[in-house]
């Protein structure tokens, strides 16, 4: 018999792991306790708004030329699941420490995703040209992510382009990048950018969703997600410095089945 502590869950937690059905991952039963998540993943300035995300069974993170050389079995050997990594942004610029991260990710057994930083000054042809060019296609990855906030040097490229624009350009990103790459594309934003942007839209990707002082259902009302940026200034060994953490909505299980759904799309 599974313990009461085992069974006790929170109705906000089972919000998320609600969502993984009506995103179309395929339902599992949580079976006893998940497997505690390593004392070596800290946080250098925790808030207690996202505890839950500190215990949730799996962790990943997301990193660019900013944490500088990763040790990756050493990421990996701290419980590390997945990696998010930065790729490329508007249309001439590519992390340099993507293609390392890549490989590095693949040898330790981290299940990796590229991102793309969007550019709204930039149109989306020269955009997705760019990351095609630098991605390469792997049916093992994760889907691709499209990093949308608002970002640029107000003299230099418009900070903000109108809701509509906006809307359009993601759009038409996420298909050139569901072409290349054979799976729907990952949807990251944040707080000041859904309320904008994305509000009372119906959105048909999975969302990668950043909430630092509170969970995820707290910060964008009535919006599914799959998954949680939970802090800035986590510490993973492996890493100099802070990186991002990330949290899955789900189970181990309902992960491995999402990540056998994400290998399927591309075959």
């Amino acid at each position: 018999m599974k313990s009461a502590r085992c069974m006790n869950m929170s109705p906000r937690r089972w919000l998320s792991l609600a969502a993984l059905g009506a995103l179309g991952i395929a339902a599992f039963a949580l079976v006893g306790c998940a497997s505690p998540v390593s004392a070596s993943l800290t946080d250098a300035s925790p808030h207690p708004g996202v505890a839950d995300a500190h215990k949730m069974p799996v962790q990943g993170i997301d990193v660019s030329r900013w944490q500088g050389t990763i040790d990756w079995r050493a990421v990996s050997g701290a419980g590390i699941r997945f990696a998010f990594l930065k790729a490329t942004e508007g249309a001439d610029y590519l992390d340099p420490k993507f293609r390392e991260n890549w490989a590095g990710a693949a040898r330790s057994g981290v299940l990796r995703g590229a991102y793309h930083f969007m550019f709204w000054c930039r149109p989306v042809s020269k955009q997705a040209t760019w990351f095609r060019k630098n991605v390469p296609v792997d049916p093992a990855a994760l889907p691709p992510v499209l990093d949308v906030e608002w970002n640029g040097n107000p003299k230099t490229c418009p900070r903000k382009v109108p809701r509509q624009q906006a809307l359009t350009m993601i759009r038409e990103m996420a298909a050139a990048m569901e072409a290349h790459s054979g799976k729907r594309p990952i949807i990251y934003t944040d707080i000041t950018f859904h309320a904008e942007v994305l509000e009372g839209t119906s959105m048909e990707h999975d969302l990668w969703l950043r909430s630092v002082a509170a969970r995820p259902e707290e910060r964008y009302p009535n919006r599914r997600w799959l998954f949680w940026q939970f802090t800035t200034t986590g510490r993973v060994p492996g890493i100099e410095g802070p990186v991002d953490r990330n949290a899955f909505a789900g189970s181990i299980q309902q992960f491995q089945a999402y990540q056998k759904r994400s290998i399927a799309l591309k075959r």
